[in-house]
């Protein structure tokens, strides 16, 4: 599996800037269109993961969590994810 790089200044500024609701509608935009309002681009894959991204640590500032702590919390899953892939290759 190749490991995918993470923007955490991209995933921050996005989701400072738009509501859960608002990533979710660049989500949609994307997959539908090729073009999304949240000024996203890349290929579709790499815009959609860097949006849900986005809405994971949204969702979590807006229960109170600070934001340094929500992009934690995002590098921890995907360091778990990435250890599930890894073992399963073996």
């Amino acid at each position: 599996m190749e490991k995918q790089e993470i923007h955490i200044r991209e995933i921050r500024k996005l989701a400072k800037k738009f509501a859960p609701e608002q990533i979710e509608d660049c989500i949609t935009q994307q997959m539908q269109e090729g073009a999304n309002i949240c000024d996203v681009s890349g290929p579709t894959e790499h815009v959609i993961s860097e949006l849900a991204k986005a809405s994971f640590v949204r969702d979590l500032t807006d229960r109170e969590m600070s934001m340094t702590d929500a992009v934690r919390e995002l590098a921890k899953r995907i360091r778990l994810v990435q250890k599930a892939f890894k073992g399963s290759e073996e």
